[in-house]
């Protein structure tokens, strides 16, 4: 299956994190990823902090994938992967045992179709272009209201196709499974690709009807502004000044949330250029609101070991705006072994606190930076 350039430099830096497939008739492999270094962020809710964190550059997991020969060119194929944090030992999406993925399925000449827990479209066709993640893995867009940072839907029905000349084609559905109410909770998703030489182009949409659970609305804590489709999302107290996010505890009621990207890269020699747009739509208490992210940046190849990576991202939402720059410096000791830094630095408008990524507390002023040194390890 043909990759695009930006996948392919993606790769180099982050190692083999899965292993070359087996050529047996049926196969079962054990795979995972390791992340941790310390980061240095100038303000989390007015103070600085030095933090061990885990799971940035590249999230946290070990799984099991597996296929099974039926004959006449059908097999069947299956996925269970866990998230968890490399600092305490504790399992990530909300606790859930395989909240990375878990699926079954049945895999052909025409596609593969199966069932469970699964990367949505955008993450599909679309997460490879967020240049300034693979720079800074905080470097999502601006609350991941568009789902670049990777994201999946539970109770999923998917179908993605082969690669036919470049081109690549998919789509989801994800059951709600609400008694009487066929549309609550669910979701769905569609995207393409088409790769031709160094050339490379994307395009995805996905739609959840009443985001909940790891992906409900937060909306201070995800972009630090103090107001939401018309509501507040934070308490201040008068004499102090101090913020209570209104949210922290039960998400916001948001009706829905759908999410349309193109991004593209191309390949000249050592340097892969690559940008992204994405246009959000939000819903909620008789309002719509949009969110617009830009992005581009490009990543150079000094050595098969040695890469530089950076990204710009500008961002609108209800008024406001973020102009966020992201760097990083990505060395590989070995095939599966890499060390890195990287930094962000985050400007938002008058009136917002400005927060990267979703990644810290907000900040008690416009702009919020950080600084990492991590190591990654894949087997």
């Amino acid at each position: 299956m043909q990759k695009s350039k930006v996948a392919a430099a993606a790769a180099i830096i982050a190692g083999a994190c899965l292993p070359a497939a087996s050529h047996a008739q049926s196969s079962v492999t054990l795979y995972g990823v390791l992340d941790a270094g310390i980061t240095y962020v100038n303000n989390t809710g007015g103070s600085h902090v030095i933090k061990f964190d885990d799971g940035v550059s590249y999230g946290n997991r070990w799984g099991l994938k597996g296929t099974e020969d039926l004959g006449g060119g059908l097999k069947a194929v299956f996925a269970l992967e866990s998230g968890f944090h490399l600092g305490n030992g504790q399992l990530g999406f909300g606790g859930a045992l395989f909240g990375r993925q878990a699926y079954v399925g049945l895999q052909n000449d025409w596609g593969t179709l199966s069932l469970g827990d699964q990367l949505d479209m955008t993450n599909e066709f679309m997460t490879n272009y967020n240049i300034s993640g693979w720079a800074s893995g905080y470097a999502i867009h601006q609350g991941d209201f568009d789902r670049l940072n990777g994201d999946r839907l539970p109770n999923a029905v998917k179908y993605m196709s082969n690669d036919i000349s470049g081109f690549k084609f998919g789509g989801l559905y994800s059951f709600g499974n609400v008694a009487g109410n066929f549309h609550k909770n669910s979701a769905y998703s569609v995207g393409a690709s088409y790769t031709h030489g160094d050339l490379s182009l994307a395009t995805a949409y996905t739609r959840l009807n009443n985001p909940n659970g790891i992906y409900g609305f937060d909306p201070y804590a995800m972009i630090g502004t103090r107001t939401f489709l018309g509501q507040a999302t934070v308490s201040v107290d008068p004499a102090t000044g101090a913020v209570t996010d209104l949210f922290s505890n039960t998400s916001m009621n948001v009706d829905s949330q759908g999410t349309f990207g193109v991004g593209g890269s191309y390949t000249i020699d050592k340097l892969t250029l690559s940008g992204n747009f994405t246009y959000t739509t939000i819903k909620g208490f008789g309002q719509s609101s949009h969110m617009q992210v830009y992005e581009g940046g490009g990543l150079y190849q000094f050595t098969p070991a040695l890469s530089l990576i950076g990204g710009y991202q500008y961002t609108n939402f209800e008024g406001h705006h973020w102009n966020q720059g992201s760097a990083g410096v990505h060395y590989l000791l070995s095939k599966r072994t890499d060390v890195y830094v990287s930094a962000d630095y985050l400007r938002a408008s008058q009136g917002v606190d400005a927060v990267i990524g979703y990644s810290f507390t907000p900040s008690t002023t416009q702009t919020q930076a950080d600084v990492r040194i991590g190591m990654r390890h894949s087997f």
